[in-house]
């Protein structure tokens, strides 16, 4: 900058700046200007207007500075006054020092300091660090979290990838938008006969014959939103085999992506002979009895579980024999598992006496289930024994082997209303009011199980035909239960 014609600052002496002006450059040039002597005792204080948050720091006046700084700044300057003091100072350095104030006030300054006119004064010109420091702490804050992230994502990666070879079916992502492959697994890779590098970012379409590309993947989209059909069959380029696609679409940073699971041929009768053969070994080593039986309940094949209830030596000496020859009440229990059964698919439970060959009795719990496959119709019943439940139930621990097994516990509603009955009619009317609520429910149940075939729930209820007519007058269930069809025999 050159003033009338030279060189403002190539003039040997001070430029020619008035005391007010200097200090005014000073005060707005840096942040806190501090005159102190080469002792530490501040003479002057300065502090710069535009920047507030310094407020007043008059009290520092005549004081010594060490005062005012943190403890592991005075050394730093020690060594600049130190030097100032036995004249070495020839540059001008600057030193970074903590300040606090009132003892819970604390901020970080730059200094130079600067030579004076005067021997032993200094001028130290100090700039804020606050702005920086908090910049800094700022940056090492999102570096910490950017960091954290970066782990979090790793540690997703590493499951992902993890769970995509771990799964035994064949798994492709593939942009909706573009239709391009944008992950698969290792099985999907032998499935589409290529190495996964290769297929990765390949169109999806082209692996496949005769397809194109805005028509497979709409194709995909629309089957991934129908309940109705969820696959689509089509037939590998690279390897020729027939496969089927499972497409689900879901969204992941605002962009559709497809999920298709690839099943092939070989994977249906992998996982259909997988079954087969747990389903065998259920079976087989099952501890519940198993029998297989035609639509008219003879016995086509039953497990070992059956066998040692009944006492037979080998699946011949059953197989061809009806079920019910081996049940207490023999056709009676066998019609009511088979008619409820193919009536309302299964029967879920049902309690009676199981009779070996020997004569030896069982208490059973059974449930049926009616099997309908291609021209080949039957039932499967699964044989529980519960004789040590029976036995449990038994007061004393001994139950009769002749007898029905004791009914449950009575429920706390109904045990409170006979209990209220007791001082509003004598014991024995008590008693007979309550015998003829289970007789009555008990035939109920007997005529509703045999689908009002009396004869059989005569015999279920061990009672002769004229006396189930009986009761059934007594209760008035005769006309509701004939429904103008009259009796079935």
């Amino acid at each position: 900058m050159n003033t009338r014609g030279s060189d403002f600052w190539d003039q040997p002496s001070t430029p020619p700046i008035g005391p007010e002006q200097f200090n005014d450059i000073v005060t707005t040039a840096a942040d806190l200007a501090i005159v102190l002597d080469t002792e530490g005792k501040v003479h002057s204080v300065i502090t710069n207007p535009l920047n507030p948050t310094l407020g007043r720091l008059d009290h520092w006046k005549d004081r010594d500075i060490r005062e005012f700084m943190a403890e592991d700044s005075l050394s730093k300057l020690e060594a600049q006054l130190e030097a100032y003091r036995s004249g070495k100072k020839a540059k001008i350095d600057a030193i970074e020092v903590n300040h606090f104030d009132n003892a819970n006030w604390e901020f970080p300054i730059r200094y130079t300091l600067h030579k004076t006119g005067r021997e032993n004064i200094i001028l130290m010109l100090g700039r804020d660090l606050r702005p920086i420091a908090e910049l800094q702490h700022r940056l090492v804050k999102a570096q910490l979290a950017l960091e954290k992230d970066y782990e979090t994502h790793r540690d997703y990666e590493t499951r992902y990838r993890v769970i995509m070879e771990a799964a035994r079916d064949a798994m492709v992502l593939v942009d909706v938008g573009t239709g391009r492959i944008v992950d698969l697994n290792s099985a999907a890779a032998r499935v589409l006969g290529a190495e996964a590098d290769t297929l990765t970012g390949a169109a999806f379409t082209q692996e496949f014959d005769g397809k194109r590309r805005s028509e497979f993947i709409e194709g995909l989209v629309l089957a991934a939103g129908d309940e109705a059909a969820r696959t689509v069959t089509v037939q590998t380029k690279r390897t020729e085999a027939d496969v089927v696609l499972h497409p689900m679409v879901f969204r992941a940073a605002g962009d559709k992506t497809l999920l298709c699971r690839i099943e092939t041929a070989g994977n249906a009768d992998s996982l259909a002979l997988e079954l087969s053969q747990v389903l065998s070994a259920l079976y087989r080593d099952g501890a519940d009895a198993v029998v297989f039986t035609d639509s008219h309940g003879m016995i086509r094949s039953a497990n070992d579980a059956f066998l040692g209830l009944c006492d037979v030596g080998q699946l011949s000496d059953v197989k061809g024999k009806s079920l019910g020859d081996f049940l207490a009440r023999g056709s009676v229990d066998l019609k009511v598992l088979i008619d409820n059964a193919a009536r309302n698919k299964r029967m879920r439970l049902y309690s009676t006496r199981l009779e070996g060959v020997f004569g030896a009795q069982l208490s059973v719990e059974m449930s049926a289930t009616h099997l309908a496959t291609s021209g080949n119709t039957g039932f499967a019943f699964i044989i529980r024994d519960t004789s040590r439940m029976e036995v449990v139930r038994e007061p004393n621990g001994t139950a009769n082997p002749g007898t029905l097994p004791s009914a449950g516990p009575m429920s706390d509603d109904a045990m409170r209303n006979v209990m209220d009955l007791v001082g509003s009619a004598p014991l024995k009317d008590i008693v007979s009011a309550t015998t003829d609520v289970v007789e009555k429910m008990c035939i109920e149940t007997a005529v509703e199980l045999t689908d009002n075939n009396r004869v059989a729930a005569a015999e279920m209820l061990g009672l002769s035909r004229q006396s189930l007519y009986v009761k059934l007058r007594k209760y008035g269930l005769l006309a509701r239960n004939d429904g103008g069809s009259g009796d079935q025999s």
